[in-house]
């Protein structure tokens, strides 16, 4: 990398990437969930994950870039724990759904802090309309986080009524 652009370029390659990785996983938590609201959020999730790893490789194109993705260490490592506390856990339901929303909000805040630094670069560049959608993309996933720390808040209240 010699150049902002070069750098923008990998930052979109890296967050395609990660969103493969967290899309893999929340889909299989969506599964794992006893609240149905978390659940179908979740399935949610995964669509708009999705969605944002079309608009990653279209900007990619715009930019010039190659059209594939840098193996992303950081969302890795991220799954992994999701896996271990949220999936691989003999936790009971309440629990269960409160683990899962935990590990789905430290891949949001790993995507927030990634799409917010794509779109800094994207609009250091000039790159107006592709800072707009990565914007969208970023109150989307800020969304989300809201949502989930609600429904942890209820989650955790029903959680503590049974201690």
């Amino acid at each position: 990398m010699t150049t902002l652009k070069d750098l923008y370029i990998e930052e979109l390659q890296d967050l395609w990437s990660a969103n493969d990785q967290m899309k893999s996983v929340v889909s299989t938590m969506a599964g794992r969930a006893k609240d149905t609201s978390l659940g179908d959020r979740l399935r949610r999730s995964a669509d708009g994950i999705e969605q944002h790893t079309d608009l990653l490789r279209s900007l990619i194109e715009e930019a010039g870039g190659e059209s594939s993705k840098e193996h992303c260490k950081g969302m890795e490592g991220l799954v992994k724990e999701a896996k271990k506390h949220a999936l691989d856990s003999n936790l009971d339901d309440a629990l269960q759904d409160l683990a899962i929303i935990a590990q789905y909000q430290r891949m949001c805040h790993y995507g927030i802090a990634g799409f917010g630094t794509a779109k800094a670069f994207a609009e250091a560049l000039g790159k107006r309309d592709a800072a707009r959608k990565l914007d969208e993309a970023l109150a989307e996933i800020y969304r989300s986080d809201e949502y989930m720390s609600d429904l942890a808040e209820k989650s955790r209240t029903a959680a503590s009524q049974d201690a």
